[in-house]
């Protein structure tokens, strides 16, 4: 019998992208520049996610957006 170490590497979530990586991409059909915050898995229905803090805020429907959660296929390496 392992430790808890053993189980949550075994089952765990290992991330594509790392904290302060530059990505682009399009979020609602915007487009976007910003740095990775988080890459994670909240549940398995909705998916691994990943939180990104923009260059430029975004206005969308009326309302200012600074950080938006996209999906994996939504973003690519900013060079």
């Amino acid at each position: 019998m392992g430790n808890q170490t053993d189980y949550f590497e075994r089952i765990g979530y290992y991330p594509i992208w790392y904290l302060g990586d530059r990505v682009f991409g399009h979020w609602n059909k915007i487009p976007f520049v910003g740095t990775v915050g988080n890459d994670t898995v909240v549940n398995h229905v909705e998916g691994p996610r990943i939180t990104i803090h923009l260059d430029l805020p975004i206005k969308y429907n009326g309302q200012v957006h600074y950080i938006i959660v996209v999906t994996h296929k939504d973003i690519k390496e900013y060079k």
